[in-house]
């Protein structure tokens, strides 16, 4: 029997001493539990979203460094560690094997991530599959390579991340080979919905698969969930913590691996591993698997929140609460944020209190969202500041009027006057942010963002944007779900159901226009439906229609393609929107963050020809 871990940790790009250190600690909890061979992320020692700064030798220098500060730590060990390493001159993305204290084994990463999110051959290039290499490092001669391991009873094999998803995968390979215990090391981002594909890709590999992978906010946008799995060859698994506020953590198994044959290109580890007697098999804490998708999101932006947070230095977080849903979302987050630290007794590196809102009012906002914004400020803990605006508007405009000779009016200014109001918010924010060491945040959410429903450094100003990832037909049912059954071990916030029943409206124009943004726009569920048609499927307007038409009764079909037709205008004219948008995390299988995933040119043709077709169908 040989106990096998996989392993989580939550790196930050560059941070080589903060890096080694959470390496240490998965080190030692593998001591601690007995376990013989560990399995860690992908890139751990550099920190997977070091980005351009992979091209820099230095880089690559600090990293090989690194590893042998790390090899003493491996005795008694056999791990696997990632960092990028340069062979004849082209970079890899590579795993090495460490064998009780000295280095045995580098294997790169054959199939390289370059769709969504991901840019890897920007930095490195795949390696060949079945090329076996040996490269002199550390004073002797080191497998490089495609090549299996012999450790006792194991014969180890790697897949690193990518190469588990692409249909030539490497384990089947390597199964033919003799291998009988396949290393996944991961910087496998997180999505809603994608643990039961990683745990499919586990059983499908028809061997011992011990799979590590990162945790938290690494770089400010991917966030990572954890999820470190090990399986046996019938397909039993082991899962260990997701969105854990702990800097490691790891699952282990004990596995008998001697029914396996030994095949070919087998290179030869000599190292003990005795194990104590089997035992059952080894979980960390952490949210079960195949959760729904709110506690998915509750759980991943309050993780984003917590490492934003904590990395960029900053002292809590400060927030433009109107009353409505989004700004009541992201105070709902950092609440989650709190409780769910406190659940894994992790100590806040913030000031009292973590949360600042303040309501800016003018004359056009209601009683309803003060009230509403109060209460959920009293429900989360938060301090509560109220900023009177109507006269720095009133001074603006007249500004503005002095200038242009003459009255600005809703009639003829409507687009004006509504984005000055939004923008006469920001400057006290930023005084507040600026004062108290905290982080502005901004309310847009992905909706917005795809339609420029939004005002450039009102709603959208601030360092970080929790939001902007996810729509608002999701973000109003998910504040539905906290009201009434909320996240464990956060509970509900019966506070919001005076954000729950408004409903959605910007309050900027006066009062007795009951100003709506689904009659600006369109109903949420239809804008985010058609934006995933035309941002994740990429299809043209007419193909977005006789996608979407067959659910819509015959009578409103005619309406349909109107809201797709100024879905379409509204997002080639707000390119430039996207383009400044503060960071925001990635949560959903796709975005429109263009530094991330979705890149449309600022200026278009706008999809004239396109809409003209589409037009000509709705007669």
């Amino acid at each position: 029997m040989i106990r096998i871990g996989a392993a989580f940790v939550n790196t930050t790009p560059l941070d080589w001493e903060g890096n080694q250190a959470q390496i240490r600690r998965a080190l030692d909890l593998a001591r601690a539990q007995g376990t013989a061979m560990l399995c860690l992320p992908e890139l751990c020692i550099t920190g997977y979203g070091c980005e351009d700064r992979f091209l820099s030798p230095d880089l690559r220098l600090r990293a090989l460094a690194s590893l042998e500060s790390l090899l003493p730590d491996t005795k008694g060990l056999v791990v696997a560690l990632g960092l990028p390493f340069e062979f004849d001159g082209i970079l890899y993305n590579c795993a090495v094997l460490c064998a009780d204290g000295r280095l045995v084994g580098i294997i790169p990463k054959q199939n390289l991530a370059k769709s969504g999110i991901h840019y890897e051959p920007r930095w490195f290039s795949p390696w060949k599959k079945g090329r076996r290499e040996r490269v002199p490092l550390f004073g002797s001669e080191v497998a490089l390579g495609d090549w299996i391991f012999q450790c006792g009873e194991a014969m180890l094999g790697f897949e690193i991340c990518e190469d588990a998803w692409v249909m030539d995968r490497p384990c089947l390979r390597l199964k033919s080979r003799g291998a009988n215990l396949i290393f996944a090391p991961a910087a496998s981002h997180f999505a809603l919905g994608k643990r039961p594909l990683r745990e499919g890709l586990l059983r499908k590999a028809g061997m011992a698969y011990a799979y590590a992978n990162l945790m938290g906010n690494e770089a400010g946008r991917a966030i990572y969930d954890g999820g470190a799995m090990v399986g046996d060859p019938f397909g039993a698994v082991a899962h260990g913590a997701r969105f854990s506020f702990q800097g490691a953590g790891l699952v282990s198994a004990d596995m008998d691996l001697r029914t396996v044959h030994v095949g070919e290109g087998v290179e030869s580890v000599r190292m003990p591993l005795e194990t104590p007697a089997p035992t059952a098999v080894l979980k960390n804490s952490g949210v079960a698997p195949h959760q729904d998708e709110y506690e998915e999101f509750t759980r991943a932006a309050a993780l984003g929140l917590f490492d934003y947070g904590r990395k960029s230095k900053a002292r809590g977080f400060t927030l433009s609460l109107s009353g409505g849903a989004d700004s009541s979302a992201c105070a709902a987050l950092v609440y989650a944020m709190q409780k769910l630290a406190a659940a894994e007794s992790i100590d806040l590196p913030f000031d009292a209190p973590v949360l600042r809102c303040v309501y800016q009012s003018t004359a056009n906002s209601s009683r309803v969202t003060r009230d509403a914004a109060h209460d959920v400020a009293q429900a989360v803990g938060a301090k509560f500041h109220e900023f009177d605006l109507e006269a720095l508007v009133s001074q603006y405009r007249q500004l503005a009027e002095k200038a242009l000779g003459r009255t600005l009016s809703w009639e003829s200014d409507d687009t004006t006057l509504q984005n000055l109001q939004a923008r006469a918010r920001n400057p006290g924010l930023w005084a507040l942010a600026n004062a108290t060491g905290t982080l502005l945040l901004a309310t847009n959410n992905r909706s917005e963002a795809a339609t420029g429903y939004t005002s450039m450094d009102g709603d959208t100003s601030g360092g970080l944007a929790p939001l902007a990832g996810i729509g608002k037909h999701f973000l109003r049912a998910w504040l539905r779900w906290f009201e009434k059954e909320g996240p464990q071990g956060v509970g509900i916030l019966p506070a919001l159901h005076c954000v729950n029943v408004q409903e959605p409206t910007a309050e900027l124009r006066p009062l007795e226009t009951k100003q709506r943004d689904e009659a600006d726009l369109m109903p949420y569920a239809v804008l985010d439906q058609i934006e995933s048609l035309a941002t994740k499927e990429r299809l043209a307007p007419v193909e977005v229609f006789e996608a979407m038409k067959k659910d819509f009764p015959a009578e409103q079909v005619p309406q349909l393609g109107r809201w797709i037709i100024r879905f379409f205008e509204l997002w080639s004219a707000s390119q430039w929107k996207r383009e400044r948008l503060a960071p925001s995390f990635h949560l959903d299988n796709h975005n429109v963050d263009p530094r991330t995933w979705c890149r449309f040119p600022i200026l278009s043709g706008g999809f004239k020809v396109e809409i003209e077709g589409l037009k000509g169908l709705l007669g």
